[in-house]
């Protein structure tokens, strides 16, 4: 297969060489295997099609700096896909095993993770569905795990310019960790609203609670992360948003890295105009800053970040992927070279 032009790259998907494939029959795992197909043939009364049964994973591989190929903390997505197995019914595949078949299917397509001086990566997406046919409203019996990967630039245009985001009278639907499932699960439920914000002029919508509509929760696409105009990061506690990897890396790189202070907590949207920055956060984007935010008729605007990113949004981005491209010592455990 030829290579795509690597400076060209954006968030689209990109056919790479292998995947990997398990199958889970007659109550086990067959041990997987790297294939060359990308398409699949499945039973139009699969349980995937009639009631979801999925759920899938996001991370990356990077070219580091002195050019090791490497993934970033994909221990924290097995886990998190386990959670989430384990919540829709679904078989857990080993967590130990999820790794491995990373590390091969990354492995295979060494050749597609853009060069370190590009600023790109490999995505790689895992996921998992039910494939047995149902009728009636019970779970799959047979399930597909794959792992595949992509080329990818910036997920959002125009780098780091950035972001205007809207709280609309539309976010009824679920954001996507709702119900303690803890991987991309409702995004689906997210796209009218997603899209509703696009057609409007803005970059995404931010999702309030559901019970009493006046706390912040997540965006469609994306965990919400705040600085105050002291220097604390803060970040929304709430159980109905997913566990972002990637926000729970940048705490750790506030504080152990940093020296900042770190909260998780509820925050109102009433707090909104005390703050000095704002960000997106995750995998796909790392960190993103925003501008502003739209709330009814009010437009609330973040002084560090109206024309760039903000002084500290700025370290934490430049610090998380010092570590993943090896140019900053990663806290033991968080690289895995392919």
């Amino acid at each position: 297969m030829e290579l795509p032009n690597f400076n060209q790259l954006g968030f689209d998907y990109i056919k790479t060489p292998m995947r990997f494939v398990a199958e889970f029959k007659n109550g086990a795992w067959n041990e997987g295997f790297l294939s060359e197909e990308e398409n699949l043939i499945v039973n139009e009364s699969a349980c995937v099609f009639q009631y979801a049964q999925t759920c899938f994973e996001g991370l990356k591989a990077y070219t580091t700096a002195d050019g090791r190929k490497v993934c970033f903390r994909p221990d924290l997505n097995a886990a998190r896909m386990a959670d989430s197995c384990r919540r829709l019914m679904m078989p857990v595949f080993p967590e130990e095993k999820f790794v491995e078949a990373v590390r091969m299917t990354v492995a295979a397509n060494r050749d597609y993770i853009p060069p370190y001086e590009i600023g790109a990566s490999l995505y790689i997406r895992p996921f998992m569905i039910g494939t047995s046919p149902v009728l009636g409203v019970i779970p799959s019996s047979e399930f597909q795990f794959r792992v595949y990967t992509s080329p990818v630039g910036p997920y959002f245009k125009g780098g780091v310019k950035p972001l205007s985001l809207r709280i609309s009278d539309l976010d009824r639907a679920a954001p996507r960790g709702t119900g303690h499932i803890k991987a991309g699960l409702n995004y689906a439920m997210s796209l009218y609203v997603t899209m509703d914000a696009h057609a409007k002029g803005y970059d995404e919508n931010v999702y309030l609670d559901p019970g009493s509509r006046t706390y912040i929760e997540e965006t469609g696409g994306a965990n919400v992360l705040f600085v105050t105009k002291d220097g604390k990061v803060v970040t929304p506690k709430s159980d109905s948003i997913l566990p972002s990897i990637t926000r729970r890396s940048l705490m750790y790189v506030a504080r152990e890295y940093l020296g900042l202070e770190t909260e998780e907590r509820r925050v109102g949207v009433n707090e909104l105009e005390e703050f000095a920055e704002c960000g997106l956060c995750g995998t796909a984007a790392v960190i993103a800053p925003v501008g502003k935010i739209t709330y009814g008729d009010k437009e609330i605007a973040f002084p560090a970040g109206m024309t760039e990113m903000g002084p500290v949004t700025r370290k934490l981005y430049d610090t998380l992927r010092g570590i993943q491209l090896g140019t900053i010592d990663a806290p033991e455990g968080w690289i895995v070279e392919v």
